[in-house]
């Protein structure tokens, strides 16, 4: 597989989101409607996430953005600043105050210790695509979480959004690097 973001979300959309077989094994994606390349307020998100639940408005739904990652500063720097920041910024909503981001490493490094570099860009501020000054405002830093049945590279980390609200961004990474040619 190519070392590209989209053509990565796209195989993990196919391979695993929409694919039948592998949501019948795993019971609780088929509690969502999962829409690849999505168009939102400003940008584009990469996956949203429909609730299939009829007691939750139609229009509520979780987006989920994803970045490749390789240990290095400038992908761990691109998770923050055109990821988390996002979030942050208002720049992609969050109906539920909660949504998600995909981590792809696409090199063999060691993902805990890269979480940790991770937040340690944190505090940073940035200048986003739009020009704009940006911070992931953490106020919790990206810890381990057990949401994911037990999945060893799950997290989990809290922000400060613009509106004063405190929101929540699940975090799971992905280990493609044995696929990246």
């Amino acid at each position: 597989m190519e070392n590209q973001e989209e053509k990565i979300r796209d195989l993990f959309y196919d391979d695993y989101l929409s694919n039948d077989d592998y949501r019948d094994s795993h019971d609780i994606l088929n509690r969502f409607d999962f829409t690849a390349e999505s168009k939102e307020k400003t940008g584009c998100l990469d996956i949203r996430a429909k609730t299939i639940n009829p007691y939750i408005s139609t229009k509520a739904y979780f987006s989920i953005e994803c970045k490749r990652l390789d240990g290095k500063s400038h992908l761990n720097a691109e998770y923050v600043k055109n990821g988390i920041c996002r979030y942050v910024t208002d720049y992609y909503s969050t109906y539920f105050d909660t949504n998600a981001m995909f981590g792809f490493v696409v090199e063999q490094i060691d993902i805990d210790k890269n979480i940790e570099i991770i937040n340690g860009l944190l505090p940073k501020n940035y200048k986003n695509q739009q020009g704009e000054t940006v911070n992931a405002k953490a106020t919790k830093p990206i810890q381990h979480s057990s949401f994911a049945n037990s999945y060893p590279y799950s997290y989990l980390s809290t922000h400060t959004h613009v509106s004063g609200k405190e929101i929540v961004l699940y975090h799971l990474m992905f280990d493609f690097s044995n696929n990246i040619i």
